[in-house]
C-alpha cells in the first residue's frame, strides 16, 4: 500500500516521504498511530501544496537574511564602555551588548546569533559575526570607545 509519512519512522522513512509499505503494517501500525496517511490523489495534492509553501518560506527567509546582511555590513556599531586606564576594558564585550547596540541602531538581531571570534578586551576596531541563516553570515564592524 502506498502511504505518505507524517513523521519520521525509524527504519521506514522520513517525514513527507511517499513510500510503499506492507498492507498489514500500514493498517495495524502506521494508520492507528497516525504516523502515515494513504497516498490518494487528495493527500498527494495536499503534500505538494505543503512542500511548495515550505520551499517558498525558506526562500523568503534566505532573502530576508541577505537583505539584513547588507544592512549589517554597511554599519559600524560604536560601543562606549568603561576602561581601567589605558586601552583595557573592565571585562569584555559580550554578544548581548552588541545586540543591544544593534537594536538601538534600528537593526534587530538575536544575541544568540552573534558570535565573537576572540574576547574583545581592548579599545579600537573589532569584528563580530552574525549567523543570520545557515547560508548567510554577516560581519559586524565594532568600534570600542572609552566612556
Amino acid at each position: 500500500m502506498k502511504v505518505i509519512l507524517l513523521q519520521d519512522v525509524k527504519n521506514v522513512g522520513k517525514k513527507n516521504q511517499v513510500l510503499e509499505a506492507a498492507d498489514g503494517y500500514v493498517r495495524n501500525f502506521l494508520l492507528p498511530k497516525k504516523l502515515a496517511v494513504v497516498a490518494d490523489k487528495a493527500n498527494l495534492a495536499a503534500l505538494e501544496r505543503k512542500l511548495a509553501g515550505e520551499a517558498a518560506g525558506r526562500a523568503k527567509d534566505l532573502e530576508d537574511a541577505k537583505a539584513l546582511k547588507t544592512v549589517l555590513e554597511g554599519k559600524t556599531i560604536e560601543l562606549a564602555l568603561k576602561t581601567g586606564g589605558g586601552e583595557k576594558l573592565f571585562g569584555s564585550v559580550t554578544n548581548k551588548e552588541i545586540a543591544e547596540a544593534l537594536a538601538a541602531a534600528g537593526v534587530d538581531v538575536d544575541r544568540k546569533k552573534i558570535t565573537i571570534p576572540e574576547a574583545i578586551k581592548t579599545l579600537g576596531e573589532h569584528k563580530a559575526e552574525a549567523r543570520l541563516h545557515t547560508d548567510v553570515t554577516a560581519i559586524i564592524s565594532l568600534v570600542i570607545k572609552p566612556l
